[in-house]
Parts: C-alpha cells; sequence; structure tokens
C-alpha cells in the first residue's frame, strides 16, 4: 500500500514539474496567466451574462443554481484546503517555478479547476451550444494552474471530481429546489 502512495506522489510531482516546465516559455506564461485570471472569475461572470441574456428571464431560476453551486463549491473547497494544508508545489519543490501570484495558502484542492468544472457542467446543461467556448476554457484553466507551480495534478483532479459531483447534484435537485422556491 505504502509503495503504491509513494508511486503516486512521484507521479503528480514528476508531472508537475514536466507541466511547470511550459512556464519558461515566456509566451506560453503569459498565455497560462491571463486564462488563470479570467478563470478567478471574471470569464464565468461574462458567461452568466451572455447566457442570462441569450436565455432571456426565464434563466431567472437556473442563475440562482449557478449561484448556489458557486456559493457551495467555494465553502467546500476552503474547508478542504483549511483541513488538508497542503503547500503549494512551488513551496515545497526548487523545481517548480512559480508563475501567478495564488489566491491563498494552500494547494489541495485547486479551488479553480473545481469552479470551472462545475460551472462548465451547469452551464452546460442549460445552453448546450455554449460547451464550444466552455469546455476548451475550462481545461485550459485545470492546466493552467499546474503549469504555473500553484498546483499538483491530483489538487486539479479532486477540484475537478467535486466540481463534477457538485453539478451533477445541483442538476438532480433542481426540479425540487425549483418547487420549494
Amino acid at each position: 500500500m505504502r509503495a503504491h502512495l509513494r508511486r503516486a506522489q512521484y507521479l503528480d510531482l514528476s508531472w508537475c514539474i514536466k507541466l511547470n516546465r511550459y512556464s519558461t516559455t515566456k509566451k506560453i506564461a503569459v498565455f497560462f496567466k491571463i486564462i488563470s485570471r479570467l478563470g478567478d472569475g471574471w470569464f464565468w461572470y461574462a458567461s452568466l451574462l451572455v447566457m442570462w441574456l441569450v436565455q432571456g428571464l426565464h434563466y431567472y431560476w437556473q442563475m440562482l443554481y449557478v449561484m448556489s453551486g458557486m456559493l457551495c463549491a467555494t465553502a467546500i473547497y476552503k474547508l478542504l484546503k483549511h483541513k488538508t494544508l497542503r503547500p503549494r508545489p512551488y513551496q515545497v519543490h526548487q523545481a517548480v517555478v512559480l508563475g501567478e501570484r495564488p489566491l491563498d495558502h494552500f494547494s489541495f484542492p485547486s479551488g479553480h479547476t473545481l469552479h470551472a468544472v462545475m460551472l462548465c457542467i451547469l452551464m452546460g446543461y442549460s445552453v448546450p451550444a455554449m460547451l464550444v467556448v466552455l469546455l476548451p476554457f475550462t481545461l485550459l484553466v485545470a492546466v493552467s494552474r499546474v503549469i504555473l507551480g500553484l498546483h499538483y495534478p491530483s489538487d486539479v483532479l479532486a477540484g475537478a471530481t467535486i466540481g463534477a459531483v457538485l453539478a451533477g447534484l445541483l442538476i438532480a435537485v433542481a426540479p425540487w429546489l425549483h418547487v420549494l422556491l
């Protein structure tokens, strides 16, 4: 069991270092910094506005579900970060170069990825045509977190899993929430 854990940790760090090397190319680093900054919320707020304009007033209930999801996602990732206290890769490994300022102190899970996956699924469920833009952006946000030295791949996978599960739960309970509200 310990051998499997050590192997997983080795692979996690190895992929972290390999992907982080891309940040040494200036154009790539700038591109992923922009993606990461947009993933702070700006891209998602603009997407919500576009959806509201496209969908009209009947999108009001869907907007409430998405905002509820955002609040839940924030609570979950903050709780996990303060329980696990996993340092960021650049803080522990000299081979990992910091490419962007972190928004908080801890690494696990990736809040950017959690929000990106959850919002991609929720918005894509509401307006499938938007997936053409949402899906590539979500993938770029996830990869940017590792390339910029802010997260290990396992942080990103955990964030993506939590975001997908949360989105699935919100979609599953949405019909009952609509009746209650």
